[in-house]
């Protein structure tokens, strides 16, 4: 289905989730930069206006793009960027058939979920780090 010149793999990730931030993490570690490129669009920086979507749509799923310019999103982000990663054999039961319909409506719940998840510990430490540029983590609560 997909080949060699489509490769890498653009993943956009919220940095700001402790989760997300955490899968990125352990994808960073095992991804070579010529199979998955990873951007933090909580980054002040990032526009998602430049690539179709509003910042809110962007943060609503996961969206991940191949080089010749097909997107993927939600689950399939997920166990695309896996693959990049030379983790495709644990993000497998994502694309199996039976277990499908119950992964996408756990990714929806997720999704639902997610901008509540940010009492969970950063794997930064508190600490939000970007280009050896670090600043103490926003507290988001009330």
């Amino acid at each position: 289905m997909y080949k060699k010149s489509d490769w890498p793999l653009t993943l956009y990730y919220d940095g700001d989730c402790p989760l997300c931030a955490r899968e990125v993490r352990l994808l960073r570690r095992r991804a070579l930069e010529t199979r998955l490129v990873l951007v933090d669009i909580s980054h002040g920086e990032f526009d998602a206006t430049a690539l179709g979507f509003t910042l809110d749509q962007m943060q609503g799923s996961l969206h991940a793009r191949f080089d010749d310019g097909r997107w993927v999103t939600g689950l399939d982000a997920t166990l695309w960027s896996w693959r990049a990663a030379g983790l495709g054999a644990w993000a497998a039961p994502l694309s199996w058939r039976p277990l499908r319909p119950f992964c996408a409506l756990a990714y929806r719940a997720f999704c639902r979920l997610r901008p509540h998840l940010g009492w969970l510990p950063h794997p930064d430490g508190g600490r939000r780090c970007r280009d050896d540029r670090c600043a103490v983590a926003q507290d988001k609560r009330p």
